[in-house]
């Protein structure tokens, strides 16, 4: 039997939203508890799904379920299908299982020609608002159904209004419309090479197929890449009675939210615009009022969309967004889902909901997504900052950012993808910037309010913006700008606070961001629940400070080698590196001895209760020299000049040394434990700075420190026995030279696949393994982190031979097999062995998950991750009970 692949809303709700989608899912539910939804059907994802089998057609057979089902609907109506008495319009819309405001497409007010938008105004008695409702459908239908440019249209209306002296769309002329219809379908003949189309279902099949084509277009397939949304669930097409919110003085149309979604208070949020349909408000071409305002225009009305919105966050449990329209002074409810909120307003609402006995600590922390907490991170204008705004705009998105102007979404991406820090300034956005907006560090509008596109996607990517700068004139044909007076050019700096809606001219001081109350109960409710314990990789006590202060319970990685790239230090690494003797290259490291012992005197201290992971030296001696070439300009420019002999012998060294030390494959040459091996003075050098600072810790009252020393690049057993044995007697030394006691801990990164098989020989000379993953992505896959990254990973992904970067998530089917090889085989040593995780890996949510799955211990990353870790912890401790 075939799938059925149309639902009337009152057959399905909640449990039906993959194949009803998100909006679908949510007028199904609406229609279930009786809230006043216009009537209407839902064409499934499946159907999509069969459009796309189908060569990009609809079958007959969908085509016969559609228009069985505008039967119904105009027997629930009484009104017929592009009649000429009363007849019936739709709207169609798109609906995704997965939110995805904006990024595909909608048509309203279906079914009129030039004939039903006679019945039209007959039925209602109104001229103008029939013909508005036409010229709006072919515009709509012109963009959507047959890529019309956008502007194409509004060129000639922006003529027409400057023709009859008004300033708005609604103050346009009855005449005055009627003739833009005929324009309109002028410019559809022009650009489409097609006549507009009359018949109603002709006009249906071709919106149903736009919205599923919308699905694969640009914006929609950027955003499901960013939000990691899967290309094969398809978009459901909701088709629905239309109600007008163009009928005159007592109807409007509006958005609400049932708490604010910039700080998550309980107050009913939104806009609304009298006399208007419901794109006027989410496009930003009028500057809508605040929902608090309503009672002026339509009183009793606030009242009337407060018990809804109550009904509606009762009922899902979550703050809502709900699209209303009211017609004739009704209230009609359009759609709801779970609101797009800020980082902060979801931190809030779920610690909210918990202490109002909506939901559980559970759910509350299932609810928040890790990248929202990566978000909340976000700087903002530093509030010592005297310098007067330029302008003042809406505060639509949180954050601050500070970049160069730039006013096309094509060079946004252009100037993005070199790394250059860019603001993209629009009259308003849509969706079709998403590729400008991804690149921008924020956004500023001219026009818009706090629902407009430019304010939703900001918002649910973490970006500053501020919209609605009624100050600020684009000139976009000229690529320059006026505001307040103040001319911009592209390529000018400005600076955006988005959490205060200021405007500031050049590059302003910016701070870092602090943890709030609700951040801070609702990760500690995460620390409750997971079993992942969650330190940090820190390299100096600023690091590890910072590391403290979110929540980090210990540090995972310190890696000695960012200590030696200091100018104080760099001559004597140098002098170690030219040493030709053991007794030359100590004497080198006598002198770097004292500068890494209070390298690590300042983290353990910082870090006192915590245990403290250091790698020793891991990179190849080459990159501590200067490279070959710039040797040699170096000591061609001295000859020239006339150098000291002395200072040209020095370089000569330099480059003799570099030479010597010139490797085929540096990442599998002398590098890691091999170099400690070689050189175990270097090691032990290490070593004993460790232990001094410790031992100078602990005579200064400071005794719960706990150093680890980690090996590196280990891939035999012998090599860790060897470098454990050496570290060891240094710490004996130690002890017995200051006459104090410490715990000597010994583990080794394992980062290269022949680690990971040989583990269980391996464990019975380590008190911890840390997987590097960064190492044995590159070892397990045999590719060049950098060059893969700058030469074909994006193909491969792009191609989807990889569904991942796995230098950014981790590779489950083999790196993952090694690691979980490595766990039981180390374990099957050593029961008690601890078990990490340091690379970057450690910060990524699905990356987490797994290793949780295969047991380990702990994950740690970089300071600003460490929030990040804590929740996701304890999300895959929740999905995997």
């Amino acid at each position: 039997m075939a799938a059925k692949l149309v639902y009337w809303f009152e057959e399905g709700g909640e449990e039906h939203r993959q194949i009803l989608g998100g909006k679908g899912a949510g007028l199904a539910e609406m229609t279930r508890i009786e809230l006043p939804v216009p009537p209407g059907f839902t064409v499934t994802t499946e159907a999509c799904k069969v459009y796309y089998q189908s060569g990009n057609k609809l079958p007959d057979s969908l085509k016969s379920d559609i228009e069985a089902f505008i039967k119904g609907l105009e027997g629930k109506t009484g009104k017929n299908f592009g009649g000429t008495r009363n007849p019936l319009l739709v709207s169609v819309r798109s609906g995704a299982p997965v939110s995805m405001p904006g990024m595909m497409d909608t048509i309203l007010n279906l079914g009129l020609n030039d004939q039903s938008v006679k019945g039209l105004c007959e039925a209602t008695q109104d001229l103008r608002f029939s013909y508005d409702c036409y010229r709006r459908f072919i515009q709509m239908f012109g963009n959507v159904v047959l890529g019309i440019p956008h502007n194409e249209f509004e060129r000639v209306l922006s003529q027409l209004k400057k023709d009859e002296g008004g300033g708005q769309d609604y103050e346009v002329s009855a005449q005055g419309l009627k003739s833009l219809v005929e324009s309109y379908k002028g410019i559809i003949r022009d650009k489409a090479g097609i006549e507009f189309p009359h018949d109603p279902y002709e006009q249906l099949f071709m919106a149903v197929s736009a919205v599923f084509e919308s699905w694969n277009n640009e914006r929609a397939i950027i955003y499901r890449k960013i939000n990691k949304i899967p290309d094969d669930l398809g978009t459901a097409v909701n088709i629905q009675t239309m109600v007008f919110g163009n009928m005159g003085p007592d109807s409007g149309t509006g958005v609400m939210f049932t708490r604010d979604p910039s700080t998550g208070e309980r107050v009913l949020y939104g806009e609304y615009l009298i006399n208007a349909q419901g794109e006027d408000v989410v496009a930003g071409l009028r500057t809508p009022r605040p929902i608090s305002e309503v009672d002026e225009d339509l009183p009793g009305m606030f009242e009337q969309l407060a018990k809804v919105a109550r009904l509606l966050e009762d009922h899902y449990k979550d703050m809502q967004d709900i699209e209303f329209t009211i017609e004739r002074g009704k209230l009609h409810i359009l759609q709801t889902r779970t609101g797009k909120r800020t980082a902060q307003a979801a931190l809030e609402i779920a610690r909210a909901m918990v202490h109002e006995g909506r939901i559980s600590k559970e759910t509350a922390v299932m609810r928040i997504s890790p990248e929202e907490v990566a978000r909340l991170l976000h700087r903002a204008v530093d509030p010592k900052v005297t310098v007067e705004a330029l302008a003042q705009g809406l505060p639509a998105s949180p954050g601050a950012a500070t970049g160069k102007v730039v006013f096309h979404t094509g060079t946004a991406e252009a100037l993005g993808e070199k790394g250059e820090k860019i603001i993209l300034v629009r009259p308003e956005t849509a969706p079709d910037d998403m590729p400008g907006i991804v690149h921008a560090q924020g956004i500023l509008t001219s026009r818009g309010g706090m629902t407009c596109h430019a304010a939703i996607v900001a918002r649910g990517m973490g970006k500053p913006a501020v919209v609605g700068c009624d100050a600020l004139r684009i000139d976009l044909e000229g690529n320059k700008a006026v505001i307040n007076g103040t001319e911009l050019e592209e390529g000018d700096v400005i600076s955006i606070d988005g959490g205060t809606g200021r405007v500031y001219l050049g590059e302003i001081p910016l701070v870092e961001p602090i943890m709030g109350e609700s951040f801070r109960e609702v990760l500690g409710w995460a620390d409750e629940l997971r079993k992942l314990g969650v330190k940090a990789n820190a390299d100096t006590p600023e690091d590890a400070r910072k590391a403290r202060e979110f929540g980090a319970e210990g540090i995972g990685l310190c890696r000695t080698e960012h200590m030696f790239m200091g100018h104080d230090r760099m001559s004597a690494v140098q002098e170690m590196i030219l040493a030709d003797t053991e007794e030359a290259r100590k004497k080198a490291l006598d002198v770097l001895l004292p500068m890494q012992e209070e390298d690590f005197y300042g983290i353990l201290k910082a870090m006192r209760g915590y245990p403290v992971t250091i790698r020793l030296l891991d990179p190849p001696l080459h990159e501590f020299l200067p490279n070959i070439e710039e040797l040699l300009r170096t000591l061609s420019d001295m000859r020239a000049k006339g150098a000291p002999a002395s200072e040209i012998s020095r370089v000569e060294e330099l480059l003799r040394k570099a030479r010597g030390l010139q490797e085929m494959n540096p990442m599998l040459g002398m590098r890691g434990c091999r170099l400690g091996i070689v050189y175990p003075e270097i090691y032990e050098m290490q070593a004993r700075a460790i232990f001094q600072a410790t031992a100078r810790l602990i005579k200064e009252g400071i005794a719960d420190v706990f150093p680890e020393v980690m090996i590196p690049l280990v891939g035999e057993a012998r090599e860790l026995e060897i470098l454990r044995e050496r570290v060891t007697d240094v710490a004996v030394q130690v002890q017995t030279e200051q006459q104090v006691e410490f715990p000597v801990v010994v583990g080794t990164m394992i980062e290269i696949p022949r680690a990971c098989v040989t583990a269980d020989e391996i464990a019975e000379h380590a008190q911890f393994f840390s997987f590097g993953t960064n190492d044995l992505t590159q070892t397990t896959f045999g590719y060049s982190r950098d060059d893969a990254e700058a030469k074909f990973l994006h193909k491969y992904l792009g191609e989807k031979v990889l569904k991942d970067n796995p230098f950014a998530v981790l590779d489950t089917k083999g790196v993952g097999k090694l690691v979980e090889t490595a766990v039981r085989l180390g374990r099957a040593t050593r029961p008690d062995l601890v078990i990490g995780i340091c690379g970057e890996h450690g910060g990524e949510p699905a990356s987490i998950e797994f290793f949780h799955q295969a047991g380990l211990d702990y994950v740690s990353c970089s300071p600003y991750r460490v929030p990040v870790a804590r929740l996701a912890a304890a999300q895959a401790a929740l999905r995997n009970k």
